[in-house]
């Protein structure tokens, strides 16, 4: 039995439909159930709450002996810093998992024995130390920025050209597309020979600039897109002027700041840890379809 966590997510989503697939047994906590598909209710255990929660997690766990690990987002409006959600939150699980012996797959940032604050990467980086601690069989897939982050600008960039990210435009910025995500915690949860713990560091094959991104995009598109950098100070204002607690607009401005520091430089990547999806071509299969609609 495998249980997944964030299963209407992007990566959770289309993890579950690769189990699905292999022909596995799955089952999934999720807060609304009626967000799940129809084809995946049909096909899975549903486990309702929250899996930061002790007893549903203690009720998700019987049985298995696999898990899927993911923190979802705290809430544009959390005061509490993020190092401490991430802690709190996966608490109970790290330990009902080494407890049962259940081998756990977590979503980690890329960037261990970076030694600067870096916000909500570094409550990450705190969640690995914590769940290595409890003594459970863990592979963390540290990852760089999601491409499909990207996807909250197609419009932006369909009616105005633009590009606009806080990120330094001189500084390559390592990229994961959610898809190739999904295809290596599949691979981790249906091979069942490894225990102990280790990081799995995935990102794509190349590390473009955000200016390069935004060349990327131009192709895709056929059309000229440019890179605006959007301030660090004017970034995290912003932020603020929309909601967010200051907790999170610092968090969120910490990270970027360490991005721009090199991060994701500060943990080695081997040849066989580059994804299969390229940039150029998640923006001509996924972006560009989101512009023109």
């Amino acid at each position: 039995m495998i249980v997944i966590t964030t299963p209407t997510g992007d990566i959770g989503r289309q993890l579950v439909d690769r189990l699905l697939d292999a022909g596995e047994a799955v089952r999934v906590v999720v807060r609304d159930p009626a967000r799940l598909s129809a084809r995946v209710r049909e096909r899975v255990e549903v486990v309702p709450g929250s899996h930061g929660d002790p007893a549903t997690v203690a009720r998700a766990l019987a049985g298995a002996d696999r898990l899927f690990w993911v923190v979802p987002p705290a809430g544009f409006h959390d005061a509490g810093p993020a190092g401490r959600y991430y802690v709190e939150f996966t608490r109970a699980a790290c330990g009902e998992a080494a407890r049962r012996g259940v081998r756990m797959v977590g979503v980690t940032s890329l960037g261990h024995g970076y030694r600067g604050p870096a916000g909500l990467l570094s409550a990450a980086l705190a969640m690995d130390e914590l769940i290595g601690a409890s003594g459970a069989a863990h592979r963390a897939l540290a990852l760089p920025f999601f491409m499909e982050n990207l996807l909250r600008q197609a419009r932006t960039i369909g009616e105005q050209g633009v590009l606009a990210l806080p990120n330094a435009a001189d500084r390559p910025l390592p990229t994961v597309a959610t898809g190739d995500v999904a295809a290596a915690a599949a691979e981790l949860l249906l091979d069942a020979s490894w225990d102990g713990r280790a990081r799995v560091p995935l990102a794509a094959p190349e590390d473009l600039t955000p200016v390069g991104m935004a060349e990327a995009v131009s192709a895709a598109l056929g059309r000229p897109v440019r890179y605006r950098q959007v301030p660090l100070a004017a970034f995290r204002a912003g932020l603020l002027e929309h909601g967010a607690s200051p907790a999170l607009a610092r968090d969120m401005a910490e990270m970027v700041a360490a991005q721009n520091d090199g991060i994701y430089d500060a943990e080695p990547r081997e040849p066989g840890s580059a994804g299969a999806t390229g940039f150029g071509q998640w923006c001509r299969e996924v972006l560009a379809p989101a512009v023109a609609a």
